[in-house]
């Protein structure tokens, strides 16, 4: 487990939609795209070699277009697997968009010492991803370490892993004494069904106190676009503990090979699985504000 191939196959990448619609949902203020990813210019941030698939460039600044074709106002840059641990694409993007309105989640591995930590910190990073997915990232036995000197900054651990790893890891994980967000509703397949021991295990944890989701989802579809067998897993989810329940789009979706998601449409399929103004406040809104440390959401967050 948490072993990565020393020769990976490199594979292309479809590039995200050119334009999205506008969504039906008038996101709240203060909304909040908990995951998404910058890729280049690919001449300024090299691409590392271990990667196994090679991205579209995907800036700053077609991100800010479709933020603001969302209604979103903060946003949390994810850590891609394409970079490695040199996280200057995603350091230098949250820059762009400001800390005010932005957050990192860094990919650090065992060497990182407190000095490092503390300046990835002012940067505006506010956890560390485990990718057991894409790989090219840090092993999972490196978790331990790593929980022990993110702890005294606040962070929490971010694991991207596929459900039969998350099951296995599922014991360990409280013991670990700080958050961990699980990424892409625990890379569940929703033609497992709710009551599967993999969703079973995913729910435990959250009714557990400490354990957090992000509410993105299409990559658990079966049935594919436009994703809406997601929507007994994201409700059992949001029902479980919808206090640390996250959304992000995962824009510009990389090494998705189906059809594509518009993200507005994701947006509004969110607002299908949340279907009170409280609930969809808190989840875009307030809950990032908690695990991000962002400031407390005012009536126009982007004047922040």
């Amino acid at each position: 487990m948490g072993e990565v191939e020393k020769t990976p196959k490199v594979e292309g990448c479809q590039a995200p939609r050119a334009s999205v619609t506008r969504p039906r949902l008038k996101a709240p203020a203060g909304s909040t795209d908990c995951h998404f990813h910058i890729f280049g210019p690919h001449a300024r941030y090299p691409l590392s070699p271990g990667r196994r698939y090679t991205p579209p460039e995907a800036t700053v600044g077609q991100y800010r277009a479709l933020a603001a074709t969302l209604g979103i106002e903060r946003m949390v840059v994810v850590q891609p697997s394409i970079y490695g641990t040199d996280n200057a694409c995603t350091l230098d993007a949250v820059a762009a968009f400001g800390q005010e309105r932005a957050r990192a989640v860094a990919v650090l591995d065992e060497s990182a010492n407190a000095p490092q930590l503390r300046r990835l910190h002012e940067a505006g990073v506010r956890g560390v991803r485990f990718n057991a997915v894409s790989g090219n990232g840090t092993p999972l036995e490196q978790l331990q370490t790593l929980a022990r000197r993110i702890a005294p900054l606040g962070w929490h651990l971010q694991l991207y892993v596929h459900g039969e790893q998350l099951l296995e890891l599922a014991p360990r994980l409280p013991g670990l004494g700080l958050p961990v967000v699980v990424d892409h509703m625990g890379g569940i397949s929703s033609e497992k069904g709710v009551g599967n021991p993999e969703f079973r295990a995913l729910l435990g944890l959250m009714e557990g106190g400490r354990m957090w989701v992000k509410l993105c989802g299409y990559r658990s579809s079966a049935a594919g676009y436009p994703f809406r067998d997601v929507a007994p897993m994201a409700e059992a989810l949001i029902t479980a503990a919808p206090e640390r329940c996250l959304w992000g789009t995962d824009w510009p979706h990389p090494s998705y090979m189906k059809t594509m998601p518009d993200d507005a449409e994701l947006l509004d399929l969110f607002g299908e699985w949340a279907p009170s103004t409280g609930l969809r406040r808190r989840i875009l809104a307030e809950n990032p504000v908690v695990l991000y440390g962002f400031p407390p959401v005012t009536a126009d967050c982007s004047k922040a």
